[in-house]
C-alpha cells in the first residue's frame, strides 16, 4: 500500500468502544496524521456535525472529510441520523460509509436510497475487521477524490 501525505479527518459513528479502538488503531497505521473522531450515539453524531452543545468548537470539532456509520446506535439510530444528514445543504456532500453488522436487504437499499456513499458488511474478528479498514483506507484517501468543507455552497 502507498504512503498517505494528506492528512484527513474522520468520524466515527460507532456506539461499541472495540469496534471504535480497532478502527481507530488501524486508520492511524494507515496514515498517522488522521484526525479520529468518535460518538457513541446517532445525537451526539448531529450535535458534533451541526456543532452544537459540546462540539460548538470547529477548530477543535472540524467536519470530517469522512463518516463512518453504524447503524444500530442508541438513541437515534444511523438511519435516522443518514436522513437528516442528507437533507442538510452543506452536510450532504459528506461521504458516507455505513459500516455496520446487517446484511439484510432492506438495509442496503435503504442506504442507498437515504444517500450512503457505500455499505460496508462489519465482519467478526479481529483481522478480517482490520482488513476492511485497509481496504476502506486505501480506497478513500489513496483513490477517491474528497470534497473540500473549506469551500461552502452559496
Amino acid at each position: 500500500m502507498e504512503k498517505i501525505t494528506r492528512s484527513f479527518c474522520i468520524l466515527i459513528a460507532e456506539d461499541n468502544e472495540d469496534d471504535y479502538l480497532l478502527a481507530r488503531d488501524t486508520l492511524q497505521q494507515c496514515n498517522p496524521h488522521v484526525g479520529l473522531r468518535w460518538v457513541k450515539d446517532g445525537e451526539e453524531l448531529m450535535d458534533y456535525l451541526m456543532h452544537r452543545g459540546a462540539y460548538e468548537n470547529t477548530a477543535e470539532f472540524p467536519l470530517p472529510d469522512l463518516l463512518l456509520l453504524d447503524f444500530n446506535m442508541p438513541r437515534k439510530n444511523g438511519w435516522e441520523a443518514l436522513k437528516e444528514i442528507k437533507a442538510e445543504p452543506v452536510l450532504r456532500r459528506l461521504p458516507v460509509v455505513i459500516l455496520t453488522t446487517s446484511l439484510a436487504e432492506r438495509d442496503i437499499l435503504y442506504s442507498y436510497e437515504q444517500g450512503a456513499n457505500t455499505f460496508i458488511h462489519k465482519p467478526i474478528g479481529f483481522q478480517p475487521f482490520a482488513d476492511v479498514m485497509k481496504s476502506l483506507c486505501d480506497y478513500w484517501f489513496m483513490r477517491a477524490t474528497l470534497p473540500s468543507f473549506n469551500e461552502r455552497p452559496k
